[in-house]
């Protein structure tokens, strides 16, 4: 890489270098290459320039024998040249005009860089080629808008970079709810979308906004270096330092007066919102290999919730407040070594809050809760370039976080009317102290025909410490507004016991995964990956993956790709915790049916003698997991923009869900087989789901003015189960659940774009349609004596009635301003410059009709009761430098 130089002779190369360059800027050069004459023109009509510069390595040691090429705007015309034993290159009678160069050297990755001839001679140019990186070497060479004949470089990837984050419409802060639409809800599963922040997987993004650097969804679907297929998963990448100094202060402002109406609310919920993002970065210490970022949030709702629900005096309707206040603080060092490899140390931290939560739809305001959670977490990242092949990634993250939740009625046991309302105590009370270390080690090697990547993680390693006090006071459960009113209650349940308990979690993955290159325009992806999970007793989680692309013909515009992977599913912490609770000694579960109401123990304390609730794992529990195969193909239709149909299909096995193994006997259901146990709720692994997508979808850059995604899907996804708080109606007869799952739409239609035009607007578009999810209906009864009200007719299958379907669009509208000039970097001005932007929220004002009541004894049966926000306008303006 270095030419075999020894640190003392990389120091005197440096100082050359640096005197070379000197010499390039104020000195002449000697011609390394010539313009065609058709480029030139007489200097009286459009005079010619001339371009050179330096070519250093990151150690700014001069490359000699690069590659260098001037390209016009589009492309054409290239006109190459080398580096001579100065590192310089030269090239005369440049036009007026656009161009970019392209430098190429053995061992380095390519770069490009665009350059803008105008008036004047461009400054001399200093290009640092980075070493070459395992990761980058398969991709480099794929022309921009060619689809990519390697097997992880998908064509239907999406990937959200700076610009085009900063285009979008984004309501607040959140940044992971404006994307979390992309997302395919058949590979999710029922733990949710998997987040990847800097290669570490997390619970929550945890900096500000502007220290995102890029988002990427459906990414390397098959990698096994993840837990998750692509189509699930979100990874972001967060800023590292720049060794020029660059800030942006952003301020966010929405008030109910330019919003519209909710539908089910009688008058504007007096709703604001503002929030402040600052962020700062630069070399440090006057080094351009040591970079710092900063970066800080604040941000305030003031939402209301709307209430809608029945109660004995009539309808109850109204507003009420529920504000939420986060504060988000991230700071970051980078170390750039002389090997090319870099390190990292950053510290975050977030303080979230929220008032008044539950209350809504058919919650009542007095069974409001307040909740604060607060996360303090150090992050440190080492990229060694080993050799010129060969690249070790460690990132470890250690952090703390504690939670606390509060019922406003602690002491009032909560009341459930099917179908009216829900009142009394929110009976939520726990406080939780978390501890954790997230590791992840990754080794690239590069040799031949092959791209070797193996690595080890811990996406968990943790210790909890809870104070859980909730449902303490007890839940009352009505089946309807007139029992309720007669006070003839289905249900009581109560828990009470020592609610103080530690526990520790911990996951453990492990993979391995060769690429093939095997000739041009054909590769391979063989992977293995192994999950492991504490508490879980079956340890047989081998992964494997497989993924393959073929691109036949010499200009490769059309790829063949297909793949197939087994992804795992581990269980939560919180899952954990209840069972080991939950056991009968530690913390007790009174369950009652048909008490007497309001006082079910007629005065007297709650004895032992009653009989408790068990949560227990079942003996053959294992860990879910989907088998997902695809097979599709991608072809260029024009430069830039490319078309993608892939077929999906989706199997899951062992998912979890929970029986009452205790429940009364058929067929009277008026009997639990042990008497001395009430609720023995059993998670076992008896799940399973079957998804078929169709996905169509285009990525078009019509330069300079529009870029964006048109996504298509047309799919339908079956299960019996919704997850692993999911009880069967009948606990004995758990088959008949099979349906179709909830979250199921047949067609699906996404689009986001951003269109610049030129100096006078930008503008950002995202376009979501879907058709209707469905709904169960049920008869509101404890027909099998579980205490479970989610019994359906004879007959009556599972998610059997269709929901409403949901239309948003949301634009965003901003105009650039120039403050004050500075240098131009990658055609852009770097000085100080503002953007005043309006966002726009469900534009066309659709009301999105939340899902129907499906209880048989409500009287608003087959009703929405709510819907989602009305039409909301977003104001903003940011300042950059």
């Amino acid at each position: 890489m270095r030419s075999g130089l020894n640190q003392q002779s990389l120091r005197i190369a440096g100082v050359m270098s640096k005197a070379f360059i000197w010499a390039l800027v104020f000195g002449p050069m000697v011609a390394s290459s010539q313009l065609s004459p058709a480029e030139v023109a007489p200097a009286t009509r459009n005079p010619a320039y001339t371009i050179s510069g330096v070519v250093l390595d990151p150690s700014e040691a001069v490359i000699a024998g690069a590659r260098v090429t001037l390209y016009g705007k589009e492309g054409e015309n290239p006109h190459p040249t080398t580096t001579g034993q100065a590192g310089d290159f030269r090239f005369t009678g440049v036009l007026s005009g656009k161009y970019h160069i392209e430098v190429e050297k053995e061992g380095f990755n390519v770069l490009r860089r665009r350059v803008k001839v105008r008036t004047s001679p461009p400054a001399a140019l200093r290009i640092v080629l980075p070493i070459l990186t395992v990761r980058e070497e398969i991709t480099v060479r794929t022309p921009e808008g060619q689809p990519s004949a390697e097997p992880g470089e998908n064509a239907d990837v999406i990937r959200l970079g700076r610009e085009a984050l900063d285009s979008l419409p984004i309501l607040g802060n959140d940044v992971l709810g404006a994307v979390i639409d992309l997302l395919d809800p058949a590979s999710v599963g029922s733990r949710g979308p998997a987040l990847v922040v800097d290669g570490v997987p997390a619970s929550e993004i945890a900096v500000p906004p502007s220290a995102i650097q890029e988002i990427k969804i459906n990414q390397n679907p098959y990698s096994a270096e993840f837990s998750s297929p692509g189509r699930a998963r979100i990874e972001i990448t967060t800023k590292t330092g720049s060794p020029q100094y660059h800030g942006s202060l952003k301020a966010e402002f929405r008030d109910f007066r330019l919003d519209a109406r909710n539908a089910f609310a009688i008058q504007k919920p007096p709703e604001q919102h503002r929030a402040l993002d600052a962020y700062l970065s630069g070399p440090l210490a006057h080094s351009a290999n040591t970079t710092f970022v900063v970066s800080a949030s604040q941000e305030q709702d003031g939402f209301q919730s709307i209430v809608n629900a029945l109660a004995p005096s009539g309808v109850v309707h109204g507003n009420f407040p529920n504000p939420q206040t986060s504060t988000r603080v991230s700071a970051a060092i980078t170390r750039k070594m002389r090997d090319g490899g870099s390190l990292s140390l950053r510290y975050s931290f977030s303080n979230w809050s929220e008032e008044g939560i539950g209350v809504g739809g058919l919650t009542l305001t007095e069974a409001a809760a307040d909740k604060t959670l607060q996360r303090h977490y150090l992050q440190i990242t080492d990229k060694a370039l080993i050799t010129s092949s060969l690249v070790n990634e460690l990132s470890a993250r250690i952090g703390t976080a504690e939670s606390n939740t509060e019922s406003r009625l602690p002491g009032q046991p909560a009341v459930i009317v099917g179908g009216a309302f829900t009142g009394g105590g929110a009976q939520l009370a726990k406080h939780e102290m978390q501890d954790y270390l997230q590791l992840s080690d990754t080794i690239s090697w590069s040799r031949g025909k092959h791209l070797i990547k193996a690595g080890s993680q811990i996406p968990a390693l943790e210790r909890h410490a809870l104070n859980d006090r909730t449902n303490f006071g007890g839940t009352f459960q009505f089946a309807s507004l007139a029992d309720y009113e007669q006070g003839r209650p289905l249900s009581f349940v109560q828990r009470g016991g020592d609610p103080r308990l530690v526990f520790s979690y911990r996951e453990l993955g492990t993979f391995v995964q060769d690429d093939i290159r095997l000739r041009p325009g054909l590769s391979l992806s063989l992977g293995l990956r192994y999950e492991w999970q504490k508490d879980v007793p079956n340890c047989n989680n081998f992964a494997p993956r497989f993924a393959f692309a073929f691109a036949p013909g010499k200009e490769q515009k059309t790829v063949f790709r297909g793949g197939m992977g087994v992804f795992y599913q581990n269980t939560d912490a919180d899952v954990i915790g209840t069972m080991l609770r939950l056991n009968g000694k530690a913390v007790h579960e009174i369950v009652l049916s048909n008490p007497s109401y309001p006082d079910p123990f007629f005065g007297e304390p709650i004895g032992q003698i009653l009989p408790s609730s068990i949560v227990r794992f079942a003996p053959a529990l294992r860990l879910p997991y989907i088998v997902q195969y695809s097979a599709g193909i991608e072809r260029q239709l024009q430069k830039s923009t490319t078309f993608t149909a892939t077929y999906v299909g989706t199997k899951g096995f062992d998912f979890f869900r929970s029986r009452d193994i205790n429940a009364p006997l058929p067929p009277l259901y008026d009997q639990r087989p042990d008497p001395a146990i009430a609720t023995l709720r059993e998670i076992e692994s008896a799940g399973r789901s079957d998804s078929n997508e169709l996905n169509l979808s285009i990525q078009a850059k019509i330069r300079p003015y529009f870029t964006g995604v048109v996504r298509y899907a047309l799919s339908r996804t079956y299960d019996d189960t919704s997850g692993v708080n999911f009880f069967p109606a009948n606990q004995y007869e758990p088959r008949g659940e099979w349906a179709r799952s909830d979250s199921d739409s047949l067609h699906y239609l996404s689009l986001f774009g951003t269109v610049d035009a030129a100096k006078l607007f930008r503008l950002g578009m995202k376009l979501r349609l879907r058709s209707g999810r469905p709904y169960t209906e049920t008869t509101g009864l404890d027909s099998f004596g579980t205490t479970f009200v989610n019994a359906r007719p004879p007959g009556v299958a599972r998610n059997s009635l269709q929901g409403p379907g949901a239309v948003k669009f949301d634009l965003h509208v901003a105009k650039d301003l120039s403050l004050r000039r500075g240098k131009e970097q990658k055609g852009k001005n770097e000085g100080l410059s503002a953007t005043i932007a309006l966002d726009v929220f469900n534009l066309v004002n659709h009301v999105n009709l939340g899902e129907p009541v499906g209880d048989l004894l409500s009287s608003r049966f087959g009703q929405s009761i709510d819907a989602g926000p009305a039409r909301r306008l977003q104001l903003s303006m940011e300042v950059k430098f």
